[in-house]
């Protein structure tokens, strides 16, 4: 057998399960799991029994507190590492890891603050490593079939863009449930979850964001909202403790979140489960923003995050016409017996249930004087339409060729934040914001894509930051 690439995973909760099953499955002819690094050890064990079942004859992986990472990368020789811890963390993990001799692929975001980018930009001046940032969003079919369409030409020059996501009560609550909710650990949803969209629209005009304008609050979730509904005294936590709430996630009714979460709560207390309308939630669930772009572009962008049904709706005008991709992932919340969501990433529409918004996707072109089109969305087997298995190859064997361009660098994963970071400070100030005024260790204005990137401006040091998986 050819060598294979040795990697360990930084953060142990349920995302890093994607990359232990395809270094373990598909990809194990060319990579190696030599490490898990997880301050909790209940969620090593969990792992480690996983990988145990799907390779019996493997060694078992290394089990770490992040606190020895560099002795860990040293000690294994470790070539690459996986960064899946949350998202306050990155920075930190990133930056230790390039300096201890390894590269690293990182889940989105890239991190949630100026600080956090001038870190990992830093690290990447100083030591030359390679950071692989993994934006899954950009190989799901649609989005790649609507990029094709709007890089051929056939609009023109992308003028205005208007992009709607809307979350459900099912998917959208869960980020009030969980360490999410606190603006310091994610940035809020506009960095968090907004820089997926960010990155794609970045990436399907080609071009860099210059100025940003924010509006948005907690609208819905949390205490002060919930009693000015009338509402009353509510639990602390979903599980076995309400009926009929759908907002209440029970963790004893979901064997994989019970055995990785509820079973492992002794080792640092974290709860996967909290009320949506307790106190101390930090974060906003309704966001509007009006974006500039380098080259005269500009786009609405909205948020909602307590929608009945779940999906995206987006417009590009170019000169010489229009596309549009609209998407309906859910179009409605169904209940179990007892009326909650057991899973919240796992719900989909009963079939049949919803003939008025049903689930599906559509991308149309219209050019001027012309009707318009239907244009054609490629599919594939597994998650976001085969998209996952095209990024999880990429990860692994190799960028493929690829006339799309949709292998991301740390450049990349800065200028999706960077959108996030400025309208976060739009909120703040109630002022634009100019992307040119955050030090973000990298300078954006006129770069697109690594290969453009124009150096690194003065950074800061390294934080020694501890945490699990997200």
């Amino acid at each position: 057998m050819p060598q294979r690439t040795r990697y360990a995973i930084v953060g142990t909760g349920s995302r890093a399960g994607m990359y232990i099953d395809a270094i373990t499955g598909v990809h194990s002819d060319v990579a190696e799991l030599v490490a898990l690094l997880d301050p909790n050890a209940g969620r090593l064990d969990h792992y480690a029994r996983r990988i145990a079942e799907r390779l019996p004859d493997a060694g078992r992986p290394v089990l770490s507190d992040p606190g020895e990472l560099e002795a860990v990368i040293r000690d294994e020789r470790v070539d690459r590492v996986i960064v899946t811890s949350p998202d306050f963390t990155h920075a930190g993990y990133v930056a230790r890891s390039l300096r201890a001799g390894a590269n690293v692929v990182v889940e989105k975001p890239l991190t949630v603050n100026e600080e956090g980018s001038r870190i990992i930009a830093e690290a990447v001046e100083q030591t030359g490593g390679e950071v692989v940032m993994t934006f899954n969003y950009r190989y799901a079919p649609r989005n790649s079939a609507f990029k094709r369409v709007i890089s051929s030409g056939a609009i023109g020059r992308p003028v205005s863009v208007h992009f709607e996501w809307v979350l459900d009560t099912s998917h959208g609550a869960d980020y009030f449930r969980r360490w999410h909710r606190q603006k310091q650990n994610s940035g809020g949803l506009l960095i968090h979850k907004a820089s997926h969209h960010f990155d794609l629209v970045n990436w399907w005009i080609a071009d860099t964001p210059a100025r940003v304008f924010a509006s948005g609050g907690l609208r819905f979730y949390g205490a002060g909202n919930w009693r000015a509904r009338g509402g009353g005294e509510r639990p602390e936590r979903g599980s076995g403790a309400w009926e009929k709430d759908p907002f209440a996630l029970d963790l004893v009714q979901d064997e994989k979140l019970s055995e990785l979460y509820l079973q492992n709560e002794s080792y640092d207390g974290y709860r996967r489960d909290q009320d949506v309308f307790d106190s101390g939630i930090t974060i906003e669930d309704n966001l509007s923003l009006v974006v500039d772009y380098v080259s005269g572009a500009s786009m609405s962008y909205s948020l909602n995050a307590h929608s009945p049904w779940e999906g995206y709706r987006i417009a590009v005008n170019g000169t010489e016409g229009r596309v549009e991709l609209d998407v309906v992932e859910r179009g409605d919340v169904g209940l179990d017996a007892e009326g909650r969501v057991v899973d919240p990433s796992a719900v989909v529409d009963t079939a049949g249930s919803n003939t008025l918004r049903p689930r599906g996707e559509r991308i149309l072109l219209q050019r001027h004087w012309e009707t318009p089109q239907q244009i054609e969305i490629p599919q594939g087997e597994g998650g976001h339409g085969g998209g996952d298995a095209i990024l999880l190859r990429d990860v692994f064997v190799g960028r493929s060729d690829d006339d799309l361009g949709r292998a991301a660098d740390y450049v990349d994963g800065v200028r999706a934040i960077a959108v996030g970071i400025a309208g976060n400070r739009s909120l703040a100030t109630e002022l634009p914001v100019r992307v040119d005024d955050l030090d973000l260790g990298v300078r954006l204005q006129g770069a697109h894509g690594s290969e453009d990137a124009s150096g690194v401006q003065g950074t800061r040091g390294v934080q020694n930051t501890e945490a699990g998986g997200r």
